[in-house]
């Protein structure tokens, strides 16, 4: 009840009015029925621009430190993020990828919206990095259609580490669904779910018009936080 309240009474009139975002390619997402909304993740808003313009309510994997922090910051974060139906995923390990691809079956079986982002994480830097190949094996497992997603604008309106977003209109584009159907029993197998991912990748990455970079977001991050370290300022 409290997910609908704050769609269609509370944040969501808020959101459209304030962003005025541009939506492509609704159709394409179905009336009922289970499928997955594999979408770009450039900033902290997608978590909410995206549902407050979809009919139907979609449930996305969220990072558990969202449900972990803490405080009374914390415990408020967790119980919003409770309250909105997002699941939380522990990232860290195989083991923990596991877990996320039967919470995500889990959500796919009652024949509801999935929505995930593939890179695993935020952009950094506003590019479109390699995708995770969880989405994939819940795709051919489920037997249900893939919708890419791109969102345009928002790492300019809420790039990382910039709390409160800036008021500037934005673009959500949604493409045809993609169907995966050829590969069914192959979840199993590596380059099966490569191919799929980097196939769903593609179809983002033509709605995005991002640039492209064949490496996974989590350890260009790193590697960009390291790079000081490594390379350390001379004093004048």
């Amino acid at each position: 009840m409290f997910y609908y309240v704050l769609k269609f009474v509370v944040l969501g009139p808020s959101l459209r009015l304030l962003f005025r975002p541009r939506i492509e390619g609704l159709e394409h997402i179905p009336d009922d029925g289970a499928a997955i909304v594999a979408g770009n993740h450039l900033s902290f808003s997608d978590h909410f621009l995206m549902p407050a313009i979809l009919k139907r309510r979609i449930t996305f994997l969220a990072k558990a430190e969202y449900f972990t922090g803490p405080g009374i910051k914390g415990r408020l974060t967790a119980a919003f993020f409770h309250s909105i139906g997002q699941i939380p995923v522990d990232r860290s390990g195989k083991e923990a990828g596991q877990a996320a691809i039967r919470e995500g079956l889990g959500v796919l079986s009652k024949g509801e919206l999935l929505g995930i982002y593939p890179e695993g994480t935020r952009s950094h830097d506003g590019r479109l990095y390699k995708g995770k190949v969880g989405v994939a094996v819940m795709a051919i497992r489920a037997g249900v259609p893939v919708i890419p997603c791109a969102m345009v604008g928002t790492f300019e309106i809420q790039p990382p580490g910039q709390k409160v977003p800036k008021v500037k209109r934005v673009t959500i584009r949604f493409g045809e669904p993609l169907d995966f159907s050829r590969y069914a029993g192959l979840e199993d197998q590596k380059a099966a779910i490569r191919a799929v991912t980097d196939e769903i990748m593609y179809a983002i990455l033509g709605l995005s018009g991002q640039e492209y970079v064949d490496e996974y977001a989590a350890k260009a991050k790193t590697a960009q936080a390291e790079e000081p370290k490594r390379f350390p300022r001379r004093p004048r």
